[in-house]
């Protein structure tokens, strides 16, 4: 006995039904994502030199100071120096646009994803009256999306850490990457006979290696995409500049390079 031609229809389309969602939400890296916000005190001008990415005084300037703590989006320090778009959602006190951040710390408060800096948990309201109402609830509900970094007039910078002691142990920061991935993998080569070292992720957004290789060196750096279902959408940076052979602790040399916002 054959099928009515309605029945026949919905065998035919309910796969295609069934898989609409998983895919919309496969290719939906612009969609915002719902959470709570909270904020830290002391940062009406600026953020922390203290935190969790060891980015000291520039994590605190960092973005004119519209930095913030993560909790899950912090990813042992894979997620430092990603930038988001977050907006509050009460549609009484807060802008359309929100504000964008920069990850420089690790931390959660009252089940929210982030803790900004007052001065960005402030620039969420739709004016200075809103975002002193904003500040005081002290936790709001936000949404949020991964923007691209921008850093205009800037290149990628290398700042060789504080504990770093040459020649025996080489440790630094990777500054003013620009776009939406992240820094996956990084190697020091030698310029001369371009062997190479692995290096590993300290903590934060440190990279170090003990006994470095020696001379000019060169840092390459593995940019991986956000998706984590996208095994293709990696890229290596070579800058252009090296580190010095006599390089030095607090030392910060421009790579002469810089990636496209994705």
């Amino acid at each position: 006995m054959a099928l009515p031609l309605q029945y026949l229809l919905l065998v035919l389309l309910l796969p295609a039904l069934l898989f609409l969602p998983m895919a919309m939400a496969d290719s939906c890296s612009d969609c915002f994502v719902q959470s709570r916000a909270a904020y830290y005190p002391n940062s009406d001008q600026e953020g922390t030199e203290t935190g969790a990415c060891e980015y000291g005084a520039y994590g605190a300037t960092l973005n004119g100071g519209d930095v913030s703590a993560a909790s899950n989006l912090y990813r042992n320090g894979v997620g430092c120096g990603a930038c988001y778009q977050v907006r509050c959602t009460n549609s009484d006190l807060c802008s359309t646009d929100g504000v964008t951040i920069v990850i420089t710390d690790s931390g959660s408060s009252d089940n929210t994803d982030f803790i900004l800096s007052q001065h960005a948990f402030a620039k969420m309201g739709q004016t200075p009256d809103a975002g002193a109402s904003l500040l005081a609830l002290g936790a709001v509900g936000i949404e949020y999306r991964r923007v691209p970094c921008s850093y205009p007039q800037k290149n990628i910078t290398i700042k060789i850490d504080n504990s770093s002691n040459f020649p025996y142990y080489l440790a630094f920061q990777i500054w003013y990457q620009q776009g939406d991935k992240d820094i996956t993998a990084v190697q020091l080569c030698e310029t001369v006979n371009l062997t190479c070292k692995l290096l590993d992720r300290s903590h934060g957004a440190v990279w170090a290696v003990v006994s470095p290789p020696t001379g000019p060196l060169s840092v390459r750096m593995l940019l991986s995409g956000n998706d984590d279902d996208d095994d293709d959408d990696e890229t290596w940076v070579v800058p252009t500049n090296t580190i010095p052979q006599n390089w030095t602790a607090g030392a910060i040399y421009d790579s002469g390079v810089q990636v496209s916002n994705s």
